[in-house]
């Protein structure tokens, strides 16, 4: 068998940004008086976990050449996050997002600009010849020029053996319309990826609650394999195509610090595992030790442990 020449474990494409996560609990951002200020954007929060779990993750994305670009450079480069794919705009600002601090699914307010403005030439043909999995996000695909890039690149990537991934954290306020990114959706589910939802998602894009196997059925019926849906405290679905559905409880948390980036840190660890050509259950239970983790920190896993200990 010839050996893989695919060195990048996960090519994350999409939006990095600034978070800042209101310092006051569960209340709405019209309440919230402080905040404080985080690294954002699911695929660089995947990317970095990745990283941190000790896989090669290259991240493309896009930023102003403005300060808070500056501090997004900063922080991927101190965990060695290869940052020659991220591009500097002059025209334009780094995105930036005010989040509420919550125990539940948290209020945000995106300020968009730069995180939008992915072209191809940032994703070469020699990247996705080395790449194993190519990660992107239901908010990446919200806006042009990302939206046309990623889905075209998707393509590339599919066709050179590449699984894909997605996380569908579908939010309206990000849309022009549902039908259009229930259409985009259905563009990418036609390259099999490995599907990462939550109940919350799934509500906002079906505007209304759907029993779970029905949600199952609908991203099959598009030709996925893998479907896994998360349920917050009350655990996770996995459905695989014509196999009998995996349910597996959330670990028991005493405090939950923050919520913001545990679906990220959930599906870093799925993808860090299905690598590691894990099972689908032992995917799981890695996926669901590092969000307990990600539960019990406010912004991002923290840099004083070593996560890998806490995961095998």
């Amino acid at each position: 068998m010839k050996k893989s020449n695919k060195n990048i474990d996960i090519l994350c494409v999409g939006e990095v940004l600034v978070d800042f996560i209101g310092h006051q609990n569960n209340v709405l951002i019209n309440e919230t008086r402080d905040y404080h200020r985080y690294l954002g954007g699911s695929p660089a929060n995947v990317a970095m976990n990745c990283k941190r779990l000790g896989l090669n993750a290259t991240l493309i994305s896009t930023v102003g050449n403005d300060g808070f670009g500056e501090y997004i450079f900063k922080r991927l480069e101190e965990i060695n996050i290869n940052t020659s794919n991220i591009k500097k705009l002059e025209n334009k600002s780094t995105s930036v997002i005010f989040v509420s601090k919550s125990n539940g699914t948290p209020d945000f307010l995106p300020y968009r600009d730069a995180d939008c403005d992915i072209s191809e030439n940032q994703i070469t043909a020699e990247i996705l010849s080395q790449t194993k999995i190519f990660h992107t996000t239901c908010f990446a695909l919200s806006k042009n020029p990302a939206q046309t890039t990623i889905l075209k690149k998707a393509e590339e990537a599919y066709n050179k053996g590449c699984k894909l991934s997605i996380d569908i954290n579908y939010a309206k306020k990000l849309w022009s319309c549902r039908e259009e990114a229930l259409q985009v959706i259905k563009n990418y589910c036609q390259y099999n990826p490995l599907i990462k939802i939550s109940e919350d998602d799934m509500l906002r894009l079906f505007e209304k609650a759907l029993p779970h196997q029905e949600i199952f059925d609908f991203f099959h019926n598009l030709g996925v394999e893998t479907v896994c849906l998360t349920l917050g405290s009350k655990g996770v679905k996995l459905s695989q195509k014509g196999e009998k559905t995996i349910e597996l409880p959330a670990i028991k948390i005493e405090k939950v610090m923050d919520t913001t980036g545990a679906g990220d840190a959930f599906w870093s660890g799925f993808l860090f595992a299905y690598i590691k050509k894990k099972s689908i259950e032992e995917c799981l239970q890695v996926a669901l030790k590092l969000a307990a983790l990600k539960l019990q920190n406010v912004g991002r896993l923290p840099n004083n442990i070593n996560i890998l200990s806490k995961l095998l």
